[in-house]
């Protein structure tokens, strides 16, 4: 078995994750088949119920797991679909040490974090390693070295290499530069490996953040003192935009120091991003698309719907410049909403900013802005046509008003036992049937469609017809007919949205279908304003 292991220094939010699935992007257009693991050393089982603003999106994957936002850079860059084993997190693995102990597996052995919980640890990524039948995994490892939630993590990666699996570990560090003379220091990159070796792990590469590009005098010190190969280490500097990292990291010799490491030789990297980049580099049209929603602060929290429009200007070179619209403030008859080419009402919990979304997609509707709204964005474009249309003064979902004499969206059937927060959603990839002769069928092209989903609450069905009579028509349905997937408004063709979340699947060679509608309905308004 052969693994990677990155591990990061100095301190946190340096990029580990968008380097690990550049590496990974890098190793799998040379022929390999490679996975990656994300370790997460907080307690919490997965990231289902942790708030955005503390850990950025939650990223849902097709078995349902609801884990952190890097798994989706990992699906991007590689092109692939990861499980939820690919996400191990301290509260996992203890569950697991625990119900083990309690079952008697450990035959009345003290347990102790030394061997059961680093074995633990150790099972689960060779596991990773055989069901994915992967040439090479990478391992992500979250937090800084020192923290002390990672300790048994590094410990048991230690342990691995020291058992005889084939690891290399990587290490990212940062290189200041300081002064007018923008002087590049290499001490805090020094004590971060000390640190690191002081735990009985030498790294084999390092990747050094810093602003600009890593001089030779830098490479040259850094390598004199941590032990690491002049040519292991990569100048990581700061990109426009993440898909360009790959190349800067292949330019610098990485990926034939990694074979070598590896003991592999004879494989060619096929540069399947090199018109994708050119438009994301030379973009040829621009267009301003509103996103209103009430974690703005931390963008992160949307970071998938943002991949997305990446992935629709590499397509189409049509730059997608987002502009953040708090639904806490917004007021409809505001300025926020009157230069921009399009709007994007994501998903999201509970009461607060809803209003304001509705709000915005009243001004869409009534304005004839292009639209799309994502699972709490397709509710409340629900909520909006009933109240505004249909004349339902106080139509509202039952997760925010119980009381309400209109609930026109309610909860599943299946939720109302629920008593658990964590996991227990309509998660995970499900089929959509797409009604011919729509936009929706327009837009997808086939009838039968798979989408991630996480929500509780959908459409009543008591009031379905009352919808498609003044003209709010439900274009896409489970594949019982009894949930409604996609709306369309009958009389325009630049107002859809979906009770799936369509930017958990996008990638940058195939685009979030309705993200690219919505790009391109905005580009048709944006030219005929000009």
């Amino acid at each position: 078995m052969q693994f990677i292991a990155i591990t990061g220094g100095v301190i946190s939010g340096l990029g580990k994750g968008t380097i690990t699935s550049s590496l990974s992007h890098l190793l799998v257009n040379s022929g390999l088949r490679v996975s990656a693991v994300k370790i997460d050393p907080y307690l919490n089982y997965d990231a289902g119920t942790m708030n955005p603003y503390q850990h950025g999106e939650v990223f849902v994957l097709d078995d349902g797991s609801e884990v952190d936002l890097d798994l989706g850079n990992y699906e991007r860059f590689m092109g692939i679909s990861l499980t939820g084993s690919n996400n191990i997190t301290t509260g996992k693995i203890y569950k697991s040490v625990i119900e083990k102990e309690r079952k008697g597996d450990y035959l009345g052995s003290t347990v102790q974090i030394i061997p059961h919980i680093t074995n633990e640890i150790k099972n689960r990524l060779r596991d990773v390693s055989r069901k994915s039948k992967s040439d090479v995994v990478l391992i992500e490892v979250g937090g800084t070295v020192g923290d002390i939630e990672s300790m048994p993590f590094l410990e048991a990666l230690r342990q691995m290499r020291r058992d005889g699996d084939h690891f290399i570990f990587a290490h990212v560090t940062l290189i200041p530069e300081i002064g007018d003379s923008m002087e590049q220091k290499t001490k805090p990159t020094q004590h971060s490996v000390s640190q690191l070796r002081s735990i009985g792990i030498q790294p084999d590469v390092l990747f050094a953040r810093l602003k600009g590009t890593l001089n030779a005098e830098s490479r040259r010190k850094i390598s004199l003192f941590t032990d690491v190969p002049e040519s292991g280490i990569i100048g990581v500097s700061d990109v426009k935009n993440p898909y360009l990292l790959p190349e800067i990291m292949r330019s610098q010799g990485v990926l034939d120091y990694i074979f070598g490491r590896l003991g592999i030789a004879g494989l060619t990297f096929e540069d399947r991003w090199k018109d994708y980049r050119e438009n994301i580099v030379h973009p040829r049209k621009t267009v301003n698309i509103g996103l209103v929603g009430k974690y703005i602060e931390l963008t992160d929290a949307y970071i998938s719907h943002k991949e997305a429009f990446t992935h629709v200007t590499g397509k189409h070179g049509i730059e997608v410049r987002i502009r953040w619209i708090s639904s806490d403030k917004l007021k409809i008859d505001q300025s926020d909403l009157a230069d921009i080419d399009g709007i994007l009402i994501p998903g999201g919990f509970g009461y607060r900013g809803v209003e304001g979304k509705i709000a915005a997609i009243r001004y869409a509707r009534e304005n004839r802005i292009p639209f799309l709204g994502i699972c709490l964005g397709f509710q409340t474009a629900v909520i909006e046509f009933a109240r505004n249309v249909l004349g339902f003064k106080d139509a509202n979902s039952t997760e925010f008003d119980p009381g309400t004499s209109h609930p026109v969206i309610d909860l599943l059937p299946e939720q109302h036992q629920v008593k658990d927060m964590g996991g227990t959603m309509r998660l995970g990839s499900l089929p959509v049937v797409v009604e011919r002769n729509t936009r929706a069928w327009e837009i997808y092209g086939q009838a039968g469609i798979t989408e991630r989903h996480r929500h509780r609450y959908e459409v009543n069905p008591k009031y379905i017809d009352d919808f498609e009579r003044a003209g709010l028509h439900f274009s896409g349905k489970d594949t019982e007919g009894i949930r409604m997937e996609i709306l369309e408004l009958a009389d325009r063709e630049n107002f859809i949205a979906t009770q799936y979340h369509s930017e958990f699947k996008s990638r940058p060679l195939n685009p979030s279908r309705v993200h690219e509608y919505l790009v391109l309905k905005a580009a048709e308004k944006a030219g005929e304003s000009k």
